[in-house]
């Protein structure tokens, strides 16, 4: 038997060299267990579980600490460190890094990981057979997957993305104790803003597929965003001079979503709330508080 980076392996304790540590023995060749990779008493002739790995002198080498994946299995790592040229340093349960490359990672710098960012990804060889982490994909993570249950439907969930698109957002929706988790989707159209490979973000599933995979939008239900945007309509109009903005039903889309970061129809159903109770007015493309000094003096009295 070869010994293969990345797998756990039955190994005899074969002898001990001060002060390095112990080697243990295979079929025909033996490895070190270094003092420091040992989790517990050993003694010559014990049969040990060990994991092979690379040491800093790329040497194969094994230790009894548990790895949270081994070669082809796939887990959900943090991110530990990044470097700007070779990529993201994981956190695998050794005490020691696995690099993430940077080919792995979107083109766009800003939709990299940040350190506490947590990635889906496998275990692999490189050309040297050292180890790497590579990103898992659908292929990867629909084994491990469940089906969502029809209870979750307009539930706000807990998702990590695992890749990210102009088209979309792909995540997996955490299943606690139920399982892996949910694959799902996170529409363009249904993000308030651009959301990097690795992050945690809160999402409302708006629809459960016949494949038990989910549509999820990170805008609330539109009465519940309506009320929302009204109070920070409002905000917005109570801390400028006089009570007024440059902004009307009649003000472009784009300009709405740049200034206020919500659509056109979002910033229409806000206003016609205000405007149904009373607090506002529009004349000639601009909107306005109703009483705005009587605002003024509400908020000091208060």
């Amino acid at each position: 038997m070869s010994l293969v980076a990345g797998t756990i392996v039955s190994l005899e304790v074969a002898r001990e060299v001060s002060p390095y540590g112990f080697f243990l023995y295979g079929d025909d060749f033996d490895v070190l267990l270094h003092y420091t990779e040992i989790t517990k008493e050993i003694k010559l002739g014990d049969i040990l579980d060990v994991f092979i790995f690379f040491d800093t002198q790329d040497r194969l080498a094994a230790t009894m600490k548990i790895p949270f994946l081994t070669l082809g299995e796939t887990a959900k790592l943090v991110v530990a460190d990044i470097h700007p040229r070779m990529g993201c340093f994981l956190e695998m349960g050794l005490g020691r890094q696995l690099l993430l490359p940077i080919r792995e990672l979107p083109e766009i710098k800003e939709l990299h990981p940040q350190v506490g960012d947590s990635v889906f990804v496998t275990m692999e060889h490189d050309k040297q057979g050292r180890l790497l982490a590579k990103l898992a994909g659908e292929y990867e993570l629909a084994p491990l997957a469940f089906d969502a249950p029809e209870s979750w439907l307009n539930q706000w969930v807990t998702a990590t993305v695992y890749k990210t698109l102009q088209m979309g957002t792909f995540v997996l929706v955490d299943g606690g104790v139920v399982g892996f988790g949910v694959i799902g989707l996170i529409h363009s159209t249904e993000r308030i803003r651009m959301i990097r490979l690795g992050e945690e973000v809160q999402a409302r599933i708006t629809h459960i597929r016949e494949d038990g995979r989910v549509n999820l939008s990170m805008v609330p239900l539109k009465e519940v965003g309506r009320d929302l945007d009204a109070d920070r309509l409002l905000t917005f109009l109570k801390e400028r001079s006089g009570g007024g903005m440059p902004y009307s039903d009649a003000t472009p889309p784009d300009i709405i979503k740049e200034r206020f970061g919500i659509s056109k129809s979002a910033f229409k159903r806000a206003m016609g709330k205000l405007l149904k109770e009373g607090l506002i007015v529009q004349k000639e493309n601009w909107t306005y508080l109703v009483n705005p000094e009587s605002e003024q003096s509400n908020e000091e009295q208060s």
